[in-house]
């Protein structure tokens, strides 16, 4: 993406435009596992959130919150942004959305994460306005959250075990084997695969009544409520 100046005075030499790439050149995923998580958590969040025009999630799309500096950047596993539209984007400049930035965001630990690498992204959380943080270790079965304290910083929570997102409305249960995400009807988080065979049954059914009307005579079309 490549940010357009305003025109300059005359004689005066004009900047280059600053581009803002789409890609930071670095893997979804490093693993398996770390891929399913991601995956799972921004799925089920679009759906949670599908009726309202006013939230977006994305998995893995870089963030510029300052306009004119295309190295200020992250690309969280997953980000949720409340207040503005949903809708495909490159990347996501602030700037170009009221300037707000996303609320919550989810970082799924892999063996090629460094700490290093980690506390800068919680750094940068924590300076450009995330007001949830979710660090997930699958490996290590570790989950560690950071909400905006009263001070105005991200501060960990003493016991996510048990814990319900003010933003999202989710619980995170965290046993000895492994998290359990539950959405705000209760009912867990599921895979792709079980949405798209849900989805498939859903269909399948669907063609199996169609099919039974019109041996009856009837217009399936024309009795769909």
């Amino acid at each position: 993406m490549v940010a357009q100046i305003p025109p300059s005075e005359p004689g005066k030499v004009q900047p280059k435009p600053i581009e803002y790439p789409d890609s930071d050149g670095q893997p979804m995923a490093d693993n398996t596992k770390q891929f399913h998580w991601i995956q799972t958590i921004q799925s089920n969040l679009a759906t949670i959130f599908s009726d309202d025009p006013q939230v977006f999630v994305a998995g893995d799309l870089l963030w510029y919150p300052l306009e004119g500096s295309n190295t200020i950047r992250q690309a969280p596993d997953v980000m949720v942004v409340f207040g503005v539209p949903k809708g495909d984007r490159g990347s996501y400049m602030q700037w170009r959305e009221h300037n707000i930035a996303p609320q919550v965001v989810f970082e799924i630990w892999s063996p090629g994460n460094r700490f290093g690498e980690m506390l800068k992204k919680q750094m940068f959380y924590n300076r450009y306005g995330v007001e949830e943080y979710y660090i997930y270790d699958p490996d290590r079965n570790e989950l560690n959250i950071l909400t905006r304290g009263d001070r105005g910083d991200l501060e960990p929570v003493e016991n996510p075990q048990n814990w319900v997102s003010p933003r999202l409305g989710i619980r995170c249960q965290l046993d000895e084997e492994t998290l359990t995400l539950l959405g705000p009807d209760g009912r867990p988080f599921s895979t792709l695969l079980e949405e798209r065979q849900r989805a498939d049954r859903e269909r399948e059914r669907a063609d199996r009544l169609a099919a039974r009307l019109r041996e009856l005579g009837l217009d399936p079309d024309a009795i769909a409520p």
